[in-house]
């Protein structure tokens, strides 16, 4: 029995879901890791109980969220056959992608001003974990904006339209992923001291 075309694309993006989900089933575990080390950490007697979030990180979240929002917009535009509302909401996903980015240099910054570096001084250990775990997530970011800079450059190419959409479902699920991911990071940081 041979497979028509459209059976094939289904399957193929049926593949591609999988693949994605795996991923982000790893990055899940990886980042549970994390947070496991950090509430083991806790008990150590050199640990910062009194640790402030900085401002920067609260409007980050903002920031990512809004993300989601554009993203999600997007798909459903492109489902409609709307290129240019697309385009608009494609390019204000990465401009707020890069804006979260932004925040969090901001975030760091402001850790640096108040001597929170992540080697020596007080409070070493919770402000390493702090690193790592932002950094974590940048890490993840960067491979959505790469991931978005392909949609955006393939949506120009006309690559999109209403019966073939599957990059930009892939990257607002992606996209999604890491907004909750950073939500479940920022309130995990923000309230287990």
């Amino acid at each position: 029995m041979t497979m028509t075309a459209e059976e094939h694309k289904k399957r193929s993006n049926r593949s591609y879901k999988l693949l994605l989900l795996f991923a982000m089933i790893s990055m899940t575990m990886m980042f549970a890791g994390l947070t496991s080390a950090y509430v083991v950490s806790k008990s150590r007697t050199d640990w910062m109980k009194d640790f402030e979030m900085p401002m920067p990180f609260f409007y980050s979240l903002i920031t990512i969220i809004l993300c989601s929002v554009t993203f999600h917009f997007s798909k459903l535009r492109i489902q409609k056959d709307d290129r240019k509302t697309t385009t608009l909401l494609l390019l204000a996903t990465l401009a707020l992608g890069i804006a979260f980015v932004y925040l969090q240099f901001e975030g760091f910054n402001e850790l640096f001003k108040k001597g929170l570096v992540p080697v020596g001084g007080s409070g070493a250990i919770t402000i390493s974990f702090l690193y790592v775990v932002v950094f974590a997530h940048l890490l993840h970011l960067a491979g959505g904006i790469i991931s978005l800079l392909i949609i955006i450059y393939n949506h120009f190419k006309q690559k999109y339209n209403s019966s073939q959409f599957i990059g930009i479902e892939l990257g607002a699920m992606y996209w999604h992923f890491l907004d909750l991911l950073w939500i479940y990071l920022f309130l995990f940081l923000y309230f287990f001291k």
